[in-house]
């Protein structure tokens, strides 16, 4: 690991005032993915801007159907969350998957969206629930702010400080996992919401997080596990390694949305 300097923030404008006079410093929630691309001398931030101890950042709020999550709120405590549970149960199941037990109490909603991984769980949950992510400057609804691998809409120097979304009448969650890390091979997240079906897929998608427009028409009219049995999934389109290639991703999709489905109901 290159030598970096640490900065522990107290407040958000702290913050981002600390970054603002250290051009290659990074903002650190987790520490998930950044510190392991430190220790392999991938990354070499001359500033690490710990936020993890910013009070403001930290918490659940339910109030009637209007979530808002901490951007620095780990795992854990989305999943073990009673007042999530009770309105949207799917995020609360979907946290409790991440990693492992390490990762859940350190990794955060707000690294984990702001990193975009292809195969993180957090993207597909909040793209199914057409969640809006509050930065430090701006909101963004979920389906401006993912935009490729390993690619969001932030700007340099901005900050997730928060996610909010509107509990939905039926969601679920379901993937098929790497069994060494966990992450998804494919995971789908399936909502029924005031705005409509939303069915989100994570771990295949050749360009990161996407929504199967074929199942949402399907659940629409129909929403039960048998509406997805004649959807046909693109492999063109997803991603092939040395876990699994696109066919057999293609089926994954497919099996993880019917899943996710009887889970919702």
């Amino acid at each position: 690991m290159y030598a970096t300097s640490y900065h522990r923030a107290s407040s958000v404008e702290d913050a981002v005032k600390t970054k603002a006079t250290h051009d290659e410093g990074k903002y650190l929630s987790g520490g998930m993915t950044l510190i392991a691309t430190m220790k392999q001398r991938l990354a070499a931030p001359s500033d690490l801007i710990d936020l993890r101890h910013i009070p403001a950042l930290r918490g659940i709020k339910v109030e009637g159907r209007k979530v808002t999550i901490g951007a620095a709120t780990p795992h854990a405590d989305v999943a073990a969350s009673r007042e999530l549970k009770a309105v949207c149960p799917a995020l609360c199941q979907l946290a409790g998957h991440i990693g492992d037990p390490h990762v859940r109490h350190m990794g955060t909603i707000g690294g984990s969206i702001a990193n975009n991984d292809p195969a993180a769980d957090y993207p597909a949950g909040l793209l199914g629930l057409g969640a809006t992510i509050v930065t430090d400057r701006r909101s963004l609804v979920a389906d401006e702010f993912f935009i490729g691998l390993f690619e969001t809409a932030l700007e340099e120097g901005e900050m997730v400080t928060a996610v909010t979304f509107d509990a939905p009448e039926k969601a679920g969650y379901a993937k098929f996992n790497n069994p060494a890390s966990r992450f998804a091979m494919t995971g789908v997240f399936v909502a029924k919401t005031a705005g409509g079906v939303r069915v989100a897929v994570t771990g295949a998608g050749s360009d990161g997080v996407f929504r199967q427009a074929g199942m949402e028409q399907a659940l629409a009219g129909n929403w039960s596990a048998d509406a997805i049995a004649n959807v046909a999934v693109d492999a063109s389109k997803l991603m092939s390694d040395l876990h699994a290639n696109a066919e057999y991703r293609a089926n994954l999709v497919k099996v993880m949305a019917k899943r996710a489905v009887v889970s919702a109901c």
